[in-house]
């Protein structure tokens, strides 16, 4: 394992990188007071734009369609069916470009698909919190204000460069208040090298565990179970360091997020190691995403709201074979989880049968984890049913068969 591997997961990292100078650049010219807030709006939307135009070339215009799209909508469209709109628009969109870019014989070397599609769909959180924000009557709008005045906040919002490619999603009315207080805000310094710090210990953490199992291949493929738990170790890690790198860029520019609104934290990252329950897990993973699909589907969804929200979570990551598969099976797991504690617990009545209560089922909780995890990665159909056979799916069938007897009890 390479520092160059991390490429392969993370494609935008060499970007998030390039922007942390003008993150820093942008937060000091807020503080000595160069900026205006039209200034700052301004700054914020052609660093996202430039940065789009870097990182994806051409691919950049199917960012800056739906984009465009969603503020027209915003601008003209009643707030009664604004949202309604807006989430057609990036949903359609969203599709299309999933369906479109994974059938093409692109070049696996090029990067640039990957990040723009990563960037679309982080596009479809912020518009559509922002539309539900419109519709809620949560964020009124101005309407004694210019059209261009009008426009200008949401662009920004939508492209703004530190939040581009990756970062937890926040909510317009929270980036305004950034915006407008981030020259008041201190330099972010000492918090942004914490998380690059973090960032470091995370890599350094993932390249020896791979090198480690690197030497101890006995079993090859995904037919046998520790290959299946140590990959998902090591997308865990790429993923921890993902976020703490976005939170970091954020942080440079002074759009850190508030305590508890980030996607790992040091407490995330000590509850998702070392919980027993799976909706423990299901919650705290990418949080600001776990808030918005709640807010979006499950709060909304009048009958099944927790199949319908992970349905919607496959389809949102873009519907292979392995998403859909993982998905379902994840919101099925979570049911069982939720119906598997309160039995198991009612018999762990003395200290030991606590403890082994705990530890079995954290255990249990580890392993499919890292099945839903591995099932979601996987981009073939061949290998999905390589995994479907293999052993590794008596864990999450004995949860779905105790699902159905409790259901029946």
């Amino acid at each position: 394992m390479r520092w160059t591997d991390l490429l392969v997961l993370l494609p935008a990292a060499p970007y998030r990188l390039a922007a942390f100078p003008f993150a820093a650049l942008f937060h000091h010219l807020c503080a000595s007071g160069h900026l205006s807030l039209t200034a700052r709006y301004i700054f914020l939307l052609a660093g996202g734009c430039l940065l789009a135009s870097t990182a994806m070339g051409s691919y950049a215009v199917l960012l800056l369609i739906p984009a465009t799209g969603s503020v027209l909508i915003l601008l003209f469209v009643s707030p009664a069916h604004a949202h309604t709109w807006v989430f057609a628009l990036q949903m359609s969109w969203q599709t299309l470009c999933h369906l479109g870019l994974n059938r093409q014989e692109l070049d696996p070397q090029d990067a640039r698909p990957a990040v723009a599609l990563s960037a679309i769909m982080l596009l479809t959180q912020k518009a559509t919190s922002l539309a539900l924000d419109i519709h809620e009557g949560l964020m009124p709008l101005q309407l004694g204000q210019g059209l261009l005045q009008r426009a200008l906040p949401f662009c920004s919002y939508l492209l703004f460069f530190p939040a581009l490619l990756g970062g937890p999603l926040c909510s317009f009315s929270t980036f305004q208040a950034r915006a407008e207080s981030c020259g008041a805000l201190p330099r972010p310094l000492r918090a942004a090298g914490q998380r690059c710090l973090s960032a470091v210990a995370l890599q350094g953490l993932r390249t020896g565990l791979a090198g480690g199992l690197a030497g101890r291949q006995g079993c090859a493929g995904l037919g046998c179970l520790p290959p299946v738990w140590a990959r998902a170790l090591l997308l865990r890690l790429a993923y921890y360091l993902h976020w703490v790198l976005d939170e970091a860029l954020l942080e440079v520019a002074g759009f850190g997020p508030e305590v508890g609104q980030g996607d790992l934290s040091v407490r995330d990252l000590w509850t998702l190691e070392t919980t027993h329950r799976l909706a423990v897990f299901a919650r705290t993973w990418n949080k600001s995403t776990s808030r918005w699909l709640r807010r979006l589907v499950f709060q909304r969804c009048p009958a099944q709201p927790l199949l319908a929200t992970f349905a919607f979570s496959a389809w949102w990551h873009g519907l292979r074979p392995g998403q859909v598969f993982g998905f379902l099976c994840w919101a099925i797991m979570v049911e069982a989880d939720y119906r598997i504690h309160p039995f198991l617990s009612a018999w762990a009545t003395s200290q030991g049968m606590k403890l082994l209560y705990r530890g079995t089922t954290w255990v249990f909780t580890q392993l499919i984890v890292a099945y839903i995890l591995v099932a979601v990665e996987t981009e073939s159909f061949p290998m999905l049913c390589l995994l479907w056979t293999s052993c590794n799916s008596i864990l999450p069938l004995s949860y779905g068969l105790a699902l159905l007897l409790l259901l029946a009890k």
